[in-house]
């Protein structure tokens, strides 16, 4: 049988979202297909920042994934407190009829791994034979510094679909994190993905990350432009154009007054607002 829903999961995996809002509409599914087809469209509008749409439509009385979904976006959007957001998982994670819906499962271990209790989002995607949770584990392995374990997780995907997206951009990104050749390794891994399907933000952005931790700052520069005219609300691109920019002694206040703008909480945010603060201290003091 076709995978009707092959073009929005892959989509999708490539940061193309506007793709999937945009082809997923004209499909003839099942209701199981539709739901799921409405999580991956609703999780773009998120993904875009679009999170007062996905909260105001999807209603009280959706499927459970789709109410997954609008759990993510009143979690990211602050609408929910994260106490509210917690008890609501360990009520689904409690209920036998919830517990084993992927969407469920996978927003919990999302929301875990933002938080940084890792365990709790190894526990929510581990042993599944879901791409998509395998890659989540690989991502929260990345994150306790585990590449060995993360390497682990890419094999067992390995083994249940070699050519899947999700499956090359795991290996790439454990790559990026093994270094050495394994970097030069990931970086072919992001141009063919480009090349087979069409370049994103994201695959830009991954290239680009490899490119400098090869040093090869102005090839990660050329990328990032081209990632920002994609998107230049992307955090990663304004994140990744301040480094490298930084790099090459160009002026990056503009692409830092807009990763405030459109990113208030990212973790570079912060960092600068600390640094600002130590500036002026010590300014102060010499005054």
């Amino acid at each position: 049988m076709a995978d009707l829903l092959f073009n929005v999961r892959n989509s999708f995996y490539l940061g193309a979202y506007n793709t999937v809002i945009n082809e997923a509409a004209d499909l003839e599914l099942s209701e199981a297909e539709a739901i799921e087809r409405d999580c991956f469209v609703y999780r773009s509008y998120i993904a875009l920042g679009s999170y007062d749409l996905v909260i105001s439509e999807i209603r009280d009385s959706a499927a459970t994934g789709l109410l997954a979904v609008k759990l993510l976006a009143q979690y990211l959007s602050g609408r929910k407190s994260k106490e509210d957001v917690f008890a609501i998982l360990q009520d689904w994670l409690s209920d036998s009829a919830c517990n084993r819906n992927t969407t469920v499962l996978l927003v919990a271990g999302m929301i875990h791994a933002r938080e940084g209790n890792y365990p709790e989002a190894l526990k929510c995607c581990h042993g599944s034979t879901n791409l998509e949770m395998q890659a989540l584990c690989v991502q929260v392995y990345l994150k306790m510094d585990r590449p060995d374990k993360a390497e682990q997780q890419v094999k067992t995907m390995s083994g249940i679909d070699d050519d899947a997206t999700l499956t090359q951009l795991a290996t790439a990104w454990v790559g990026q994190a093994l270094g050495g050749t394994k970097v030069q390794e990931a970086a072919y891994v992001y141009q063919e993905l480009g090349e087979k399907y069409n370049y994103t933000a994201a695959l830009y952005n991954g290239r680009a990350v490899c490119y400098m931790k090869m040093g090869r700052w102005e090839d990660a520069d050329h990328d990032l432009q081209e990632a920002f005219s994609k998107d230049a609300k992307d955090p990663d691109t304004l994140t990744n154009l301040i480094t490298v920019g930084l790099h090459l002694g160009k002026n990056v206040a503009r692409y830092q007054t807009q990763l405030r703008m459109v990113a208030p909480t990212h973790p570079n945010v912060k960092r600068l607002e600390i640094a600002d603060e130590a500036f002026t201290r010590a300014a102060a003091s010499i005054a």
